[in-house]
């Protein structure tokens, strides 16, 4: 039967329910013993509870914001139709990491915000992100399919990192029948996704399955190989790659810029998090050799996914008090719903409205506490959240002997510092043209946070997915022009 012919007509919203099947979750004094996955997932009942509750728009404006326009409606009604397969195979058609996307995309920002069903008050949007995972984790239960190749083009191409961008790139360019080599820097692959997301948000065995699914399409992955020290772009070209996509990401901390910040006891987020989750440190030292030290009573500086994490994390790892300060409200919070609600479910303890002046220390150089000051919401800045404003004489300490900074990261610079006449911002971004991702050098384009800055899986693959259907065309046309 044709795709057309399962179509099903638009809904009324009065025959729905007005709120989202519920998901199931481990119990908050139970999950913080523990790193295991925190929400369970649907079972079949559930996702198909949830998918009566699509509303079949003649315009679904929810594709429209999804970043890499996955055909929504289409891969709901194949639920309906308990044809997973299909299902999947859809969501596929656009979206290479269907597990990933299913458990960390700001859904509720993008496809879900975009919802006909969730505009009247009091009602949810349709819950498209859970029924993406229930599909994708029906898929791992019942066996993945490879995705089809083209016939080889002859073309060989480079690929640098192994994050969202990176493996959605190198999974197109695959598509389309080029010979794709994965640089990754690590002895690992799945960039942030392995290094800076939990266990308990993204299992890493799901990351381990999309890279196996790499393979199986041909694409070559080296490990413990830096771009930039390893071999630079001009060596890529030496060796034979005809094009070249950058997917490094933003893996620079941003500092305070307040004193204190070198003490004992402070880490950086990207510090914190690689050691605790690429690195196992959770398991130390039965199941691995890398240790972190956590006080007992923890700060994290920063409201973004990263800032929960790390607040989540520390409480796994002992910590008997979890501290986020905020200097907004969380109204302001960059971070997800589901992670500040989790965080609050776990007993993380908010202090917003809080800027950080100082870091102090005891005579051994030990960090001992946060010096901060009270403030209020002001005018929205150039960022469009309200600028916090100073309460005068309002200033206070909190105790701690572990500090963390999770204020966001700023691109990886060891590529376009290694890289001659490869264009970038003042602020380390890499300029590419807006509309191929193309680089200012010929053949080398570039995509996801080392252009956007720190920004979301999602976008980040969207940008991959962009930047090889501009690199197919580019090797397609190479030989034409010559």
């Amino acid at each position: 039967m044709t795709e057309e012919k399962k179509e099903r007509k638009p809904q009324k919203r009065s025959d729905k329910s007005p709120k989202k099947t519920p998901m199931r979750e481990q119990p908050p004094e139970e999950r913080i013993k523990n790193f295991l996955e925190v929400p369970f997932g649907y079972t079949e009942k559930e996702a198909l509870l949830e998918a009566e509750r699509c509303l079949h728009c003649r315009r679904p404006f929810c594709v429209e914001g999804c970043p890499v326009e996955i055909n929504i409606p289409a891969f709901i009604s194949a639920i309906l139709d308990k044809d997973y397969r299909r299902g999947i195979n859809i969501i596929k058609e656009t979206n290479v990491l269907p597990a990933i996307c299913g458990r960390v995309c700001p859904q509720e920002n993008q496809c879900e915000k975009a919802c006909v069903m969730g505009r009247k008050d009091g009602w949810d949007p349709v819950g498209i992100g859970r029924l993406e995972r229930f599909l994708a984790d029906w898929e791992y239960a019942n066996g993945r399919e490879t995705p089809k190749i083209a016939e080889p083009t002859g073309k060989k191409v480079a690929v640098i990192g192994s994050g969202p961008a990176g493996l959605v790139a190198a999974a197109d360019l695959a598509r389309y029948g080029h010979k794709v080599t994965l640089f990754e820097s690590l002895h690992k692959g799945g960039g942030v996704l392995v290094y800076g997301i939990p266990e308990f948000r993204l299992p890493k065995s799901i990351v381990a399955k999309e890279l196996e699914t790499l393979e199986h399409m041909g694409v070559e992955i080296k490990y413990d190989t830096v771009i930039g020290l390893t071999y630079t772009i001009d060596e890529l070209f030496e060796m034979g790659y005809e094009a070249i996509f950058i997917g490094t990401g933003a893996g620079l901390p941003r500092y305070l810029g307040i004193p204190g910040e070198n003490l004992k006891g402070v880490y950086f987020a990207n510090e914190f998090l690689t050691r605790a989750n690429l690195m196992e440190a959770y398991k130390f030292p039965e199941k691995a050799d890398t240790p972190i030290n956590v006080g007992k009573k923890v700060i994290t500086i920063g409201a973004g996914n990263v800032a929960m994490d790390c607040a989540r994390t520390a409480l796994r790892l002992g910590a008997e008090k979890s501290m986020i300060v905020y200097r907004r409200s969380l109204a302001e919070a960059p971070a997800r719903e589901e992670e500040i609600h989790h965080a609050e479910e776990e007993g993380v303890e908010f202090h917003l409205l809080t800027t950080p002046l100082a870091i102090m220390g005891d005579k051994d150089n030990n960090v001992i506490g946060l010096e901060c000051q009270e403030c209020e919401l002001g005018e929205p800045d150039e960022s469009g959240r309200c600028r916090p404003i100073p309460i005068e004489d309002a200033c206070f300490d909190l105790e701690c002997d572990t500090l963390i900074i999770a204020i966001g990261q700023r691109p990886n610079p060891l590529v376009p510092r290694n890289t001659p006449n490869l264009k970038t911002h003042r602020w380390g971004g890499i300029i590419v043209n807006e509309e191929t991702l193309e680089t200012s050098i010929p053949g080398v384009f570039a995509g996801g946070d080392i252009v956007s800055g720190a920004a979301t899986v999602i976008l980040a693959m969207g940008a991959g997915r962009k930047a090889a259907k501009s690199m197919h065309e580019y090797l397609m046309n190479k030989d034409k022009k010559a």
